[in-house]
């Protein structure tokens, strides 16, 4: 290959951008936008249906990017209670409450240097996102109960399944936030929106799933395609990817047909 080839795919390897299945339209030009965006350390905002595989994108980025080899630090804002929240992010120090025997970094100080991926974002609560957003322009954290700032240097990733102008609307989220991290947006398409994908997609899953049950990969003929592709997906690659599994569980080494779908 030429050399121009070679550093190409190299670069790919790397940054995990081959882990986006798809030479859908849709799927090309998010590829285009992540091979943009990650040679900078700008905020990203990553929005679209639940399961389309936001997390796949900010690892992409990060691991494309000149961040690399720093970590890359995770949040869900939703699957933690609000009042653990803060201290999640920000760590705190020995005696902030009960419990506190010592002090603790928090996500925040975990990605120094490195990236820091907020996912669903729109489930901030209002007082969190003021911090958010001031530490985001001051590139500096407070940890709970210490009246101490510390520098931070992280790039921020944020993804969310809700539409934020709306919830601003509804004054659930703050618009001042909202533009400090729609620096570069980025809109996952939806699996309806790229069915030319789903054989892919499917195939792929049938092979994962198969090497990690030790079982014989499903095949599908052309009609089962068919129904797959035509399907709604609300779940997104999230719900392809379970269907496959448990096709596997049941019909390991066996060519789906329409009736298995039904």
């Amino acid at each position: 290959p030429r050399m121009a080839d070679r550093v190409s795919s190299l670069g790919d390897s790397l940054s995990g951008v081959e882990n986006l299945i798809g030479r859908s339209p849709a799927m090309l030009q998010l590829k285009d936008q992540i091979r943009q965006i990650a040679g900078s350390t700008s905020t990203v905002l990553v929005t679209g249906e639940s399961g389309t595989g936001k997390e796949v994108v900010a690892k992409a980025i990060h691991y494309g990017g000149p961040r690399a080899k720093a970590p890359l630090v995770t949040i869900n804002c939703a699957a933690i209670p609000e009042q653990l929240l803060e201290s999640e992010l920000f760590g705190h120090a020995r005696g902030a409450f009960t419990g506190a025997t010592s002090n603790r970094k928090g996500r925040f100080a975990q990605a120094d240097g490195g990236t820091l991926f907020l996912d669903e974002i729109g489930d901030m609560p209002l007082a969190l996102q003021a911090k958010i957003l001031r530490c985001i322009q001051e590139k500096a954290i407070e940890p709970v109960g210490s009246n101490t700032t510390q520098k931070v240097d992280v790039r921020i990733i944020a993804a969310t399944n809700q539409n934020l102008l709306e919830a601003i609307e509804k004054g659930k989220f703050r618009r001042d936030l909202y533009y400090r991290l729609n620096v570069y947006p980025i809109i996952m398409p939806s699996l309806r929106e790229r069915k030319e994908d789903i054989p892919l997609l499917a195939e792929h899953f049938a092979l994962r799933a198969a090497g990690e049950m030790g079982k014989v990969p499903v095949t599908f003929t052309e009609a089962a395609l068919e129904i797959l592709k035509n399907h709604t997906w609300p779940g997104n690659i999230r719900e392809l990817e379970n269907c496959i599994e448990r096709l596997t569980i049941i019909a390991s080494g066996t060519a789906i047909t329409p009736e298995r779908l039904a």
